[in-house]
């Protein structure tokens, strides 16, 4: 299995740093570390991402955190890939006819869903129009049903700085509540009061907010490649000559890699 190599750097080098801060600063690392203020945090914001969305969802925006470690599978090379194949397919309908397309529609990954959805619904006859309205309604459902675990994710990371405030505010008004006995205690009960704000900001902008992005970023470029073959399905529906259908798929690719292998009268 691939990693993003540089995801990996990003978090390394984002929680490198805070650690770089703290040991060149001090050398009582300890007092950077409070279970109940961490607790304070993590606790408070999955309890109101529980409130606010459907429990499913929030599962599944959990296993999204560990999944950004893995780059996207779709790439300039899988785009080029999908383009020849659409070129190739449009040739064996050109020749043949959309039956002689079953054989080689078998022959994709269950697992490559749209592909083979659309597929299938364009050897069942399915024209033009109407066929676009199908495939258009599976890209934007799909898109919307994936961008939930955005949106999971964003709120998570403007809710734990909301909590880390409130831990430090339970902190300072505990901490004011115990002014009448020792004076030397208030400084260390401030620094630890001050925790659950710091770790508030470090879980929003080195975790939920970033992964939020990088997850919205995936489900852009499938959304482009779902339209990529959705196109390419529609003009074979409708029965466009192989060499148009390669002029408008190699819109989608960089000038650099457009095609010409289409069959052309």
């Amino acid at each position: 299995m691939k990693i993003s190599i540089g995801t990996i750097l990003g978090i390394l080098t984002g929680f490198g740093l805070f650690v770089f801060a703290v040991i060149s600063n001090t050398d009582n690392y300890l007092m950077f570390f409070s279970l109940s203020s961490l607790l304070m945090v993590i606790g408070g914001s999955f309890a109101a991402t529980f409130i606010a969305f459907h429990e499913r969802y929030v599962f599944r925006s959990m296993l999204e955190l560990f999944k950004i470690l893995v780059p996207s599978n779709i790439s300039p090379k899988s785009l080029f890939q999908d383009v020849e194949k659409l070129i190739t397919w449009s040739n064996v309908v050109r020749r043949k006819g959309l039956t002689a397309l079953e054989m080689e529609i078998d022959k994709e990954e269950e697992d490559d869903t749209f592909l083979v959805a659309g597929s299938r619904l364009l050897v069942s006859n399915y024209k033009g129009e109407e066929l676009n309205n199908m495939l258009q309604t599976h890209v934007d459902s799909t898109y919307e049903r994936n961008h939930i675990k955005v949106s999971i994710l964003q709120y998570m990371a403007n809710v734990a700085p909301a909590f880390g405030m409130i831990g430090t505010l339970v902190g300072l008004i505990i901490m004011l509540d115990n002014m009448g006995g020792d004076p030397s205690g208030l400084g260390a009960g401030l620094a630890v009061a001050l925790l659950t704000t710091l770790y508030g900001v470090l879980f929003a902008q080195l975790l939920f907010k970033p992964a939020a992005a990088k997850l919205k970023q995936k489900e852009q470029l499938e959304r482009f490649r779902n339209t990529l073959i959705m196109q390419g399905l529609v003009l074979m529906a409708e029965q466009t000559p192989p060499a148009k259908i390669e002029d408008s798929l190699n819109c989608f690719l960089d000038p650099n890699l457009y095609f010409n292998v289409a069959e052309r009268d």
